[in-house]
């Protein structure tokens, strides 16, 4: 038979058609499926050719001096591996991956490997040589070969490894540590994982030293999304206060940039102090690790505007010496403004109202400045604390009760007090106050009021009777208003005890 009659005749055997049918569809789904690789078919194309060509041969008698049986087993083992190569193709890189299994690329290597040894073995019997026996007499020379090319087969392992356990997988944004190169991990081959930087690098990293060497995978955290934390610092100058500032920011980074993550929300901290200027930081959660340096340039963008919304200067890097000539006449005129204010303070008061210029001047001098961050507790419930808080500026809550149970029973702002039972009879503190904004105060102590008392002893009288009205409301807001108190005994009562409590005699009733 000719050598094309035999081709033909060979393209219509008993299994060819079913091999030849399966490749082209195989070829097909390949062509029609991205990230596939064709290398597989293109290797099933050649053992298939190369079958259907020695199987002519072999039929078709065409040349003289060739056993046909030494030529139909290779026949047999190019189709054999045919067969595997678009087995493997069909199995492992088109259908498990559409039910959403993905072996690993070494391990589908390994079983192939395994799948062709299984060949070779089966075409070495058929042709009446044991591939057993060839294993053995070569291993002495595999241990050669193994020995001068550990380091390689390190990196196989080390590959292998990998894969299996998945540490680090295809698409894992990894590090090697500090000065090392950030990248996505784009394929683990047998020798080497290469990953792609953000400046359009791919570098190649041996697997032995993966396996050796502490790699972080960023953006990786169990049962959540993949998101990295990025840390945004801008400075700001220090005379602003950092709750305003903190505040401004978050309220403006509520509404997240683009590739900012929604959840966690965008934190605002206050980092520290420098030379002249507070250190801020924003820190947010990356959503997309591919843009990096955008994002946090779209985060400075929307900070920047924020605060140049709110009239909070950024600021300016640079260093100033101030030279300040310290003469009596600053001094003086420092001290009078302190003073001035102090006095004003004391006359908004109504506690300290009717109190005569003399006694005015003499509080003011021992007057505190005591300023509060906006949540701040000022004075707890049940606490010990013989001082007295006059408000300046901003606003404080007054509440009773703890922890859940805490209820705000009041609001006190400038020109409001607080704290006035424990600075005249020395009692605990009956509520807590908490700073509902920034908030600054004078507080008085009874060191301050002691000396007051002695000299105007009628002040008592006065005090008490403020007092009386300010804890009947508070002890209304206390019962929710079921209890009544008489004024006038509770007057009585409370001159009482100031009396005793800084040490005087009681008036002759």
């Amino acid at each position: 038979m000719e050598f094309p009659n035999a081709l033909l005749h060979q393209l219509w055997a008993e299994r060819s058609p079913f091999v030849i049918l399966a490749y082209v569809i195989v070829a097909a789904v390949v062509k029609r499926t991205p990230r596939v690789e064709r290398s597989h078919t293109r290797v099933a194309a050649s053992m298939l050719g190369l079958h259907l060509i020695l199987a002519a041969v072999a039929a078709g008698q065409v040349a003289d001096g060739y056993d046909p049986h030494i030529v139909e087993t290779i026949s047999l083992g190019f189709e054999l591996l045919a067969v595997v190569s678009i087995g493997m193709t069909a199995v492992f890189r088109l259908a498990l991956p559409r039910v959403g299994l993905s072996l690993p690329r070494i391990l589908i290597d390994l079983l192939t490997a395994v799948a062709v040894l299984v060949v070779l073995i089966l075409v070495g019997r058929r042709a009446g040589f044991s591939v057993a026996g060839l294993i053995t007499t070569s291993a002495v020379v595999t241990a050669v070969i193994g020995f001068s090319l550990q380091d390689t087969l390190g990196s196989v392992m080390g590959g292998l490894s990998l894969q299996l356990d998945k540490s680090v997988m295809v698409g894992d944004w990894i590090t090697l540590g500090p000065g090392q190169p950030i990248g996505r991990v784009t394929e683990i081959r047998w020798r080497y994982t290469a990953i792609e930087t953000r400046n359009w690098e791919t570098v190649i990293i041996p697997n032995s030293q993966l396996v050796r060497t502490q790699v972080t995978v960023l953006g990786r955290r169990t049962g959540e999304p993949t998101q990295l934390r990025r840390h945004i610092e801008f400075f700001v100058d220090f005379r602003t206060a950092p709750t305003e500032v903190i505040e401004v920011v978050r309220a403006a980074l509520r509404e997240p940039v683009p590739r900012m993550a929604r959840e966690p929300a965008a934190q605002v901290v206050f980092h520290g102090v420098r030379d002249s200027y507070g250190v801020y930081a924003v820190r947010y959660w990356l959503a997309d690790l591919e843009v990096d340096d955008g994002t946090d340039s779209d985060v400075r963008t929307r900070v920047w505007f924020a605060l140049r919304r709110a009239g909070i200067p950024l600021s300016i890097p640079a260093t100033t010496t101030f030279i300040t000539v310290d003469d009596q006449a600053r001094t003086h005129r420092k001290s009078s403004e302190d003073h001035a204010d102090r006095m004003a303070v004391l006359a908004s008061v109504d506690l300290f109202r009717a109190l005569p210029d003399e006694a005015h001047a003499s509080l003011a001098r021992q007057l505190a400045y005591m300023p509060f961050a906006a949540g701040e507790a000022i004075t707890r419930e049940g606490e010990m604390d013989e001082g007295l808080y006059m408000i300046v500026r901003g606003e404080a809550s007054v509440q009773i009760g703890t922890g859940p149970a805490a209820r705000e029973v009041a609001r006190l702002t400038a020109g409001r007090f607080f704290g006035e039972m424990s600075l005249m009879t020395g009692e605990a503190r009956t509520a807590s106050v908490i700073a509902a904004t920034d908030l600054e105060t004078y507080r008085v102590d009874k060191a301050a009021f002691q000396a007051l008392i002695e000299a105007t002893p009628a002040i008592a009288e006065q005090v008490a009777d403020i007092l009386v009205r300010r804890r009947t409301e508070l002890t209304a807001a206390r019962d929710h208003g079921t209890e009544e108190h008489r004024h006038e005994r509770a007057r009585n009562a409370l001159v009482g005890r100031i009396r005793g409590f800084f040490g005087l005699e009681r008036p002759n009733d």
